[in-house]
């Protein structure tokens, strides 16, 4: 049997952030194998062209499929040194109208399909005292937004979970990591409007238009390319001390501000920027959270598209030195509430 790392991705249909994942540790001489649902395998077709890469059949929100699939790689390669969580699927809506088996489809797979699948691999790790578990959640999973709390809730589940996993795993010489994209480029953001079709709003009918643009939201102009996300990513993984938490892509630095600002400064952005404020002006709000922000000196924080660890350390920090503090603007002659809720950061 080989000593190269074998590497067990879910989610890899083609124009997936898992696509990227499977070539980019195939770069490395990793072997990959790159598992989809069996409506989509034929989306991995081209990737068996790649000699390090082969493919597998797996549905991780099914039990008996996830069984199969870790004992076919097992028996064929005799280990797994690296499992990928990333399959997953987007879920946009208000909480009050999406229908619960959506609801219930999102969290079955964003979530319990990565417990799933680490639940099945862990024993075999365990028992070798070696290997990586990458768990993918998300940005929005510590800084929820509207029109996408079905998402955002499966995220937060994934981040608490893996939080506590990383301790768990520690007694048996197994790595957790905790990856928090930003808006990486995906075919997430077309999947969620063919999604979109299938529901007629009711009492949010008015706001079709703007749900709509937050299920496209994190495939603007700007996303970061999913290959240069990929490789930062397995580059890390395969480092030999893997970080507890990976926080990369476009808007990680603006998800770190919001992180720690009070929820009128997040309310306020996030209404202004998906159609939720309608009696005040996009100017206004803006001019509001931009001397909040000044008062508060975070002007001088990067947000660009890398770098996020950092700013989100930076973030955390000068929370901790404003602990007690009340420096904000005031509203008819009284002091608004401080209320900073911290994130935790490798």
């Amino acid at each position: 049997m080989s000593d190269r790392k074998i590497v067990l991705v879910t989610g890899c249909a083609k124009g997936g952030i898992g696509y990227e994942y499977c070539k980019a540790f195939a770069e490395r001489n990793c072997h990959v194998v790159a598992s989809d649902i069996s409506t989509r395998m034929q989306d991995m077709s081209d990737l068996e062209s790649d000699p390090n890469i082969e493919t597998l059949e797996l549905d991780v929100s099914c039990d008996q499929s996830v069984s199969s699939a870790v004992a076919t790689v097992i028996s064929k390669h005799g280990h797994i040194d690296i499992l990928i969580n990333n399959a997953g699927i987007g879920s946009t809506g208000p909480l009050a109208e999406l229908p619960l088996d959506a609801i219930r489809k999102a969290w079955e797979i964003n979530t319990l399909g990565q417990l799933r699948m680490t639940q099945h691999v862990v024993p075999h790790m365990a028992m070798r005292r070696s290997g990586s578990i990458v768990n993918v959640g998300s940005v929005v999973g510590y800084v929820s937004t509207p029109w996408a709390g079905s998402y955002c809730a499966s995220k937060a589940a994934v981040q608490a979970m893996s939080n506590s996993l990383r301790l768990e795993l520690r007694p048996f010489g197994v790595n957790l990591v905790l990856v928090l994209p930003g808006s990486v480029r995906s075919n997430l953001g077309r999947a969620n409007l063919e999604r979109l079709g299938n529901y007629e709003w009711k009492l949010y009918k008015d706001f079709k238009e703007v749900i709509e643009e937050r299920a496209r939201a994190s495939q603007g102009d700007k996303a970061t390319d999913g290959r240069v996300f990929a490789r930062h990513v397995v580059k890390k993984v395969l480092g030999p001390k893997p970080p507890k938490q990976i926080v990369f892509g476009h808007m990680t630095g603006l998800f770190a501000l919001l992180s720690w600002s009070p929820l009128w400064v997040r309310d306020l952005f996030f209404s202004t920027r998906f159609g939720l404020s309608k009696k005040t002006s996009f100017v206004n709000n803006f001019n509001t959270i931009h001397r909040y922000l000044e008062i508060n000196k975070t002007k001088e924080l990067n947000l660009s598209d890398d770098g996020g660890e950092e700013i989100i350390s930076q973030a955390v920090d000068k929370s901790n030195e404003k602990k007690g503090e009340e420096s904000l603007p005031t509203r008819k002659g009284k002091e608004l509430e401080v209320h900073h809720e911290h994130n935790q950061s490798s």
